[in-house]
């Protein structure tokens, strides 16, 4: 059957089946989330919801999220969901920029206050002993619209993270979001069987569609603890005898580093998705042995409604530094220097994507959507090529690149060389401002044993070219990460210099 609105994804599994665990907390079956979704969509039309106008979700991961992000995608209104660690000023440019008709929160959440300030209504939600409650305080500023949504509505509002530059509104519509969690269903043969443990935060598409909408879309189970914890991870999986996981790098390599202290299993899942940010291959060749399960990095963006491509299950070809084939989605290499012109296999461009999974255009941003588009290709703003074998390789972010003296440096290749010494356990390289060069290499690492700038230089030139070895090497206890785990080269260049 297929689905024409997103809530629609909770016919797959079966009614008495498990949709969601809650650790050492309790359970909701599909069933059961078929009836909450139904009652917060009901009780939101009730107090009252405008066609497209956006409703801000301020939760934790939990049960709580789940219900009110599909209740809320049942009614005409968008979910907007939001990172709940963010500070005031933060709140205060969100809420600003979105302009919601509601925010949905906890009983005792700061964004209260703001919404307060602003004069938007709010609710609170809860779900406990097998009971939903929902609250509402404030007044819809609004003409009510309960009609039901189609799947050319939107029903999901995002920002960009702003890798390099200010966040960018991102709308997605049902048909996007459906088109690609098929996707992802399909790429990894996701069935009731599956059981995944939902490590990444759900306000961000990696969590909500790469991980937990997208296993519910194939009738299986999501585990939802309240926040990543290393040393919970595996009670967790043996508990519930999860089938697999997706996180950024960071995750993997925190467990990995556990591995023997938290004793692992040397085999436990089906596979292992990394995503959101570049996995070294030496990383990901230990993850497969010590875990015993293969490792699949994908790429996906908020603009793409998540997953563009990915490295296939056995016995397909898996390859480490690539992130694999386009699924379900059309991908191309772009020239930089002639816009429009596409490139052969091994040449490097930009990478551009096509698909019913790509979002129509940016919010309010008629400069972005001129410079995303050409001819129907979205520029993803990622360097890359295409090898022989039609699987991706990416080679950084364009606006990344470290030109040092009109040569022009991948920070990713840079960062993969450092990974590989065996005192470094973190690496991130950057361009910093140069009298003589205009940009020369600097790189931040986060060590395990002791080891000299010198040391790490020598080990580079091994592998590096000499323009390409950092010139100056920063050494930490930890690198700013932004909520998601992900690593903003701008963010650390700023720390460091």
């Amino acid at each position: 059957m297929t689905n024409s609105i997103l809530p629609e994804i909770l016919n797959s599994g079966k009614e008495n089946s498990t949709a969601i665990s809650i650790p050492d907390k309790f359970n909701v079956s599909y069933s059961e989330l078929k009836a909450l979704v139904s009652e917060t969509s009901e009780k939101l039309n009730d107090f009252g919801t405008i066609n497209e106008k956006p409703i801000v979700i301020v939760l934790r991961n939990n049960a709580e999220f789940i219900i009110s992000f599909l209740g809320v995608t049942n009614t005409n209104s968008i979910a907007a969901p939001l990172n709940p660690e963010f500070t005031d000023e933060e709140f205060k440019f969100y809420l600003d920029d979105i302009q919601p008709s509601l925010v949905i929160t906890t009983d005792d959440h700061k964004v209260i206050n703001e919404a307060r300030s602003k004069n938007i209504p709010v609710c609170i939600i809860s779900y406990s002993d097998k009971k939903l409650s929902l609250s509402f305080e404030g007044k819809l500023s609004g003409n009510n619209d309960t009609n039901k949504p189609t799947n050319n509505n939107s029903c999901l509002f995002l920002h960009t993270s702003g890798t390099t530059s200010r966040p960018k509104g991102v709308p997605l519509k049902h048909k996007n979001l459906l088109k690609s969690l098929d996707n992802i269903v399909n790429t990894y043969e996701l069935s009731e069987q599956d059981i995944a443990m939902v490590v990444m935060p759900l306000f961000h598409v990696h969590g909500l569609i790469g991980v937990a909408l997208s296993t519910l879309a194939s009738g299986g189970e999501i585990v939802i603890p309240e926040k990543f914890s290393a040393s919970a991870f595996w009670k967790i999986q043996k508990d519930f005898n999860a089938t697999w996981y997706s996180a950024v790098p960071t995750i993997h390599q925190i467990l990995l580093l556990r591995a023997e202290d938290d004793n692992a299993p040397k085999k436990s899942f089906r596979l292992i998705r990394s995503c959101s940010a570049a996995l070294a291959p030496s990383v990901l060749e230990d993850l497969e042995k010590r875990f015993g399960a293969p490792v699949l990095e994908a790429y996906g963006m908020t603009e793409a409604s998540h997953q563009m491509s990915s490295n296939p299950l056995p016995p397909n070809k898996r390859k480490a530094g690539s992130v694999g084939i386009p699924t379900g989605v059309d991908i191309n290499i772009m020239s930089m220097e002639s816009i429009g012109k596409m490139l052969n296999s091994g040449e490097i461009g930009e990478v551009v994507i096509k698909g019913e999974n790509v979002t129509s255009g940016y919010h309010n941003n008629q400069e972005a959507n001129d410079d995303s588009y050409i001819d129907g290709w979205f520029r993803t703003g990622d360097q890359g090529f295409i090898d022989a074998d039609g699987y991706l390789n990416l080679t950084g972010r364009i606006k990344e690149l470290i030109n040092r003296g009109g040569e022009k440096i991948s920070p990713l290749e840079v960062d993969s060389i450092l990974i590989n010494h065996p005192s470094v356990n973190e690496a991130v390289c950057f361009a910093h401002p140069d009298e003589k060069y205009g940009e020369v290499v600097h790189a931040a690492l986060v060590t395990n044993s002791e080891v000299s700038e010198n040391e790490i230089q020598e080990f580079c030139s091994k592998s590096l070219a000499s323009f390409k070895v950092p010139e100056k090497i920063h050494f930490a206890e930890k690198l700013p990460r932004t909520a998601t785990g992900k690593i903003q080269r701008r963010n650390v260049a700023k720390f460091f210099s």
